[in-house]
Parts: C-alpha cells; structure tokens; sequence
C-alpha cells in the first residue's frame, strides 16, 4: 500500500484545507463513489451487511469493508457486534451520521434540479 510523505507539499496542502474549509473536511468524511449511499441506506436503520451489499449490488465486498471502516473511523456509523455464533454484526449511524440526512437531501435535490440526464431522476434518494 502506497504511504503519502507527510512532509511533501501536497499533504501539508491536503491539512490546510481539510483544518480550514468546512467544505473540504466534509467532503473528505462523505466523498466518493460510495459513502453517501452507504449513508443514505443506513438513515433511519440497523442494517447487516449481507443487507447493505444487496442495496448496493455494484459495489465490491473490499470496497464496502473500506468504506465501512472509513465511515466508522470518522464516527459517522456505528458496527455493533453481538457475541453469539454465528456472529452477528450490525451498521447503524452515529448521531452526527444522521445528521448528515439533510446534507444528503439537499444534494438529491440539486443534483435532480440540474442534471441533464434523466436517469439521475430515478434515483432512490
């Protein structure tokens, strides 16, 4: 895996903006292809994650792990694990994850305003 020097200009960059713009640090916690729709999918439930994988049936099982890991590292959701066999793991939101359902709407919104493909007006959110 390919480590970032932490002193090169593009890092330090990188801080700046993440420390100073609201923006970019909340872009940075919700960007990507997948993490607002592991949000969204999660809004208001407790969802396995065999459930979350049907929701998103093009996304790949490493890169639901790391998204899923990435969202928890930033408090955003929760994994709860129950101590029975089989194991039974569970995702939830965090209340700053639910938070993020207005934010998330907002941009269902916008993008249903100005997009000039239709196909982006089927969308679940």
């Amino acid at each position: 895996m390919y480590v970032a020097k932490e002193s090169s200009t593009n890092q330090l960059n990188k801080q700046t903006s993440l420390s100073k713009c609201p923006v970019t640090y909340t872009l940075d916690r919700i960007g990507g292809r997948w993490k607002a729709l592991i949000l969204y999918h999660l809004n208001g439930k407790q969802l396995r994650y065999s459930e979350l994988k049907r929701a998103l049936p093009a996304i790949t099982e490493k890169m639901l792990i790391q998204q899923l890991k990435e969202l928890e590292a930033d408090k955003l959701v929760v994994r709860d694990v129950k101590p029975v066999v089989p194991p039974h793991v569970t995702y939830s939101l965090t209340g700053a994850g639910m938070s993020l359902a207005p934010v998330l709407q907002a941009m269902a919104n916008w993008g249903l305003t100005y997009s000039a493909d239709a196909v982006y007006n089927n969308c679940e959110i």
